[in-house]
């Protein structure tokens, strides 16, 4: 898109300006944007992450490393880094060494230190998987106005809570 005013360079100042009910919309390049006192340069606060992803960046240029390549899938270290995924469950081991750097640079260790998964009781399970199972008859009983069966299953419900 051209600015507007100088017909000359491309727009990169969208501004939009909205009076009462009337929508204008100026595009402007940074020079006609300057002339007109619109600031055009935004100073972008610092951030650690920013430092951290750039830290990442720097380490990601091609290091001698980059070239171990998965023997299943074929997939290089580089290429892990530019997508940020890997190729197969076999470059788990194929790049160990760099994955185990990696976690411990993000989370600080290279091992969990949380809670541990615990799977539900299967009794539990079993119990809930009845539960919805009888709510959802339930349902379908009151639907088709069979009160009866509906006031068994609420009883059966019931009871399994």
């Amino acid at each position: 898109m051209v600015c507007e005013h100088c017909k000359e360079r491309d727009a990169v100042v969208h501004l939009t300006q909205i009076v009462e009910s009337a929508v204008t919309q100026l595009h402007l390049c940074e020079k006609c944007a300057a002339a007109k006192g619109i600031e055009t340069t935004v100073a972008v606060p610092k951030h650690p992450l920013g430092d951290f992803l750039h830290a990442v960046q720097q380490q990601a240029a091609p290091a001698a490393g980059d070239q171990v390549r998965c023997a299943y899938c074929e997939t290089t270290l580089r290429d892990f880094r530019a997508s940020g995924r890997l190729g197969c469950a076999q470059c788990y081991t194929a790049f160990e060494g760099a994955l185990r750097e990696l976690l411990r640079r993000v989370h600080g260790a290279a091992q969990h230190t949380g809670r541990a998964y615990e799977a539900p009781v299967p009794a539990t399970v079993a119990r809930d998987g009845a539960l919805d199972t009888l709510r959802n008859r339930l349902q379908q009983a009151v639907a088709a106005e069979e009160f009866e069966t509906a006031a068994t299953l609420r009883d059966q419900i019931r009871a399994l809570e």
